[in-house]
């Protein structure tokens, strides 16, 4: 597929999804959001990857939705009842069986998809921008990224099930406030209440970020990253004993797996592992 508004690159089993409006901060418009969805899927499907990084083109990550649409809604007289028809069309992501609901919507697929995305946040990153980050499953910021909610001084409310991400992330005060405020923080403080895993300098984030997935790509085991992914996610649901009985049919599996082989053969061979993810 030919992409427009994104960069799409595979290399060393690294797929690097590149948000590519630079002029205006990325933000997030309907063919982006096609154009992601695509891009991720098609990673998800490629046997030649195993991690995908998501990141943004010049000095933003996404800055949110593109203003223009949002001025479009604004100014119109649609009712409520319109607007949600033009809006339902959007509420859901891609069919997967055997997965739960709530990994099925718009975004919150990206749980779902059953390789590492790591979220390198290189900028501005607000209202939708900053959703997208919270579905990846790891977050590296640079020290000149900026973070707001924005939503409450758009007239909007927390979309996209950023009510239920957040608090998990950072607590329900700490989300109570970006929220309700809309504030910019910086990186630093994206750091100490947890929103990000860690802040690397401007000009080392893509190679720091890189050389992470490189190590998740060459050191551990796509099943291993598949299988512990899922049940995370999935745990957020589940009691201790689901949870635990979910480990143990899993473990079970594992030890009839080909990963599970190579992860022992190649320590006492004492030489790196050559996991074929089965």
């Amino acid at each position: 597929m030919a992409y427009e508004e994104i960069l799409y690159e595979v290399s060393d089993s690294i797929a690097t999804l590149t948000l590519n409006r630079p002029a205006k901060l990325n933000a997030w418009t309907m063919k982006m959001e096609k154009e992601v969805e695509q891009a991720l899927l098609t990673a998800e499907h490629d046997e030649n990857v195993r991690v995908i990084i998501l990141t943004g083109a010049g000095r933003g990550f996404c800055a949110g939705a593109d203003m223009a649409n949002l001025d479009g809604l604004a100014n119109s007289n649609s009712s409520a009842a319109d607007i949600k028809k033009i809006l339902s069309e959007r509420f859901n992501g891609p069919r997967r069986d055997g997965t739960r609901a709530d990994f099925q919507k718009t975004y919150s697929y990206l749980p779902a998809i059953d390789k590492p995305i790591l979220g390198a946040i290189n900028g501005a990153t607000a209202g939708l921008g900053l959703v997208i980050s919270l579905y990846c499953d790891i977050r590296f910021a640079s020290d000149q990224a900026r973070f707001s909610t924005a939503f409450a001084r758009r007239g909007l409310i927390a979309e996209h099930g950023i009510s239920w991400m957040l608090p998990r992330l950072v607590g329900v005060s700490n989300a109570l406030d970006l929220l309700f405020s809309a504030r910019l923080i910086d990186a630093a403080e994206a750091l100490r209440i947890g929103l990000v895993n860690r802040v690397i300098p401007q000009e080392e984030l893509q190679a720091e970020v890189r050389k992470y997935a490189l190590e998740l790509a060459g050191a551990t085991s796509p099943r291993s990253m598949r299988v512990i992914k899922e049940q995370v996610y999935n745990a957020l649901f589940q009691t201790l004993a689901e949870a635990i009985d979910v480990a143990n049919e899993e473990m079970v599996k594992s030890f009839t797996s080909e990963d599970f082989k190579e992860g022992v053969a190649h320590f006492l061979e004492k030489r790196a592992p050559a996991f074929t993810g089965r």
